[in-house]
């Protein structure tokens, strides 16, 4: 399998708009952020001209994730003859991030598009091979769910039996029924880390298992690290992430905290084993998708990735957070939402 990771919005974007202009026979892409401000990546100008050359173009935005697309934009991709479909589910939201071209080449991890993050450090995966179609798997799934006919498309929906070679190598969570997919690959794989874990993550709300699995791992002997942004996009998720770190850091666990926001979603185990893809550590029950590898030269990548980022990161001292009355407020709010979810 060929691949590439692109460390920041801009590089994700620039190859995605590259492979998009070359598409010569169709385009899938489901976003959860998908907004026409972006000057100098012009995904949306890009999709309709593909469409008007007869690409098959279709589309699928998170409805609450990209309500700032205006009707106009919208109205104009249709035209054009983009298949345009929003998923709009209550409490439910598509929070992956695909592109799919001509069937062979995919992109997945956690790069959104919006002018908001064009400067943000963030990972994304480009690759071919036979997972592409585990991926066109994912897509069909959301494609169904959001009404969407085309049977070419559906066909992969339905096709579960040619994924078992590479089930192992892309982890959804996506119907209600796998919901506990991804927690028993978390769990198996910490289970069995020998010597370290490091986890990068934007958010950090972790559920019980989560803590539960890590701290199992710590008194084996594992180091845990994980990489946050010193300030997200919003200060309740500021408060939220320290709340958590300053409680958890007294089991062992090692925070770094990086200057820079970084929206990447990855998990590196023993060097040797990777998860890149578009899972939050949160309460949230999102439909997500995410690539676990065990190749070496990957697991190396990844890892001089994540280095170059500790670089520009510090350890976070527990002593220089004082805990307001709110943090408690949004920390229930964070745990009834588990509850929920």
């Amino acid at each position: 399998m060929q691949y590439k990771f692109y460390t920041t919005s801009e590089k994700a974007w620039e190859a995605m708009l590259k492979d998009i202009g070359e598409a010569k026979i169709s385009i899938y892409l489901e976003m959860y952020i998908f907004i026409n401000n972006t000057p100098g990546y012009d995904f949306f100008g890009v999709l309709k001209k593909k469409a008007k050359e007869g690409i098959d173009v279709k589309i699928i935005i998170d409805s609450f994730g990209s309500k700032e697309l205006d009707q106009k934009t919208i109205a104009e991709l249709k035209s054009a003859g983009v298949e345009l479909l929003f998923f709009s589910y209550w409490l439910r939201r598509t929070h992956k991030k695909i592109l799919v071209i001509d069937e062979e080449v995919a992109f997945l991890g956690g790069v959104n598009i919006h002018k908001l993050f064009q400067k943000w450090n963030d990972l994304q995966i480009r690759f071919n091979g036979p997972m592409v179609k585990s991926v066109i798997h994912s897509f069909a799934k959301s494609y169904q769910m959001c009404g969407g006919e085309d049977k070419k498309i559906l066909i992969y929906r339905d096709k579960k039996n040619i994924f078992e070679k590479t089930k192992i190598w892309f982890l959804e969570h996506q119907q209600i029924g796998n919901r506990g997919f991804i927690k028993k690959h978390y769990q198996n794989r910490f289970g069995n880390a020998k010597e370290k874990i490091i986890i990068i993550t934007p958010y950090f709300v972790p559920r019980r298992w989560f803590v539960g699995t890590l701290h199992q791992a710590i008194l084996r002997g594992v180091n845990v690290e994980i990489i946050l942004p010193q300030y997200t996009d919003h200060w309740i998720f500021d408060r939220v992430n320290y709340f958590y770190i300053s409680k958890l850091c007294h089991v062992g666990i090692k925070f770094y905290l990086q200057k820079e926001m970084n929206h990447a979603k990855a998990i590196l185990i023993d060097g040797i084993e990777g998860v890149v893809g578009s899972q939050n550590i949160d309460p949230f029950y999102n439909f997500e998708a995410g690539v676990f590898f065990n190749d070496e030269k990957m697991a190396r990548d990844l890892e001089k990735i994540i280095e170059d980022w500790r670089k520009n990161s510090f350890i976070f001292n527990p002593e220089i957070y004082k805990k307001k009355w709110f943090d408690y407020i949004f920390a229930l709010i964070g745990r009834i939402l588990q509850i929920i979810f």
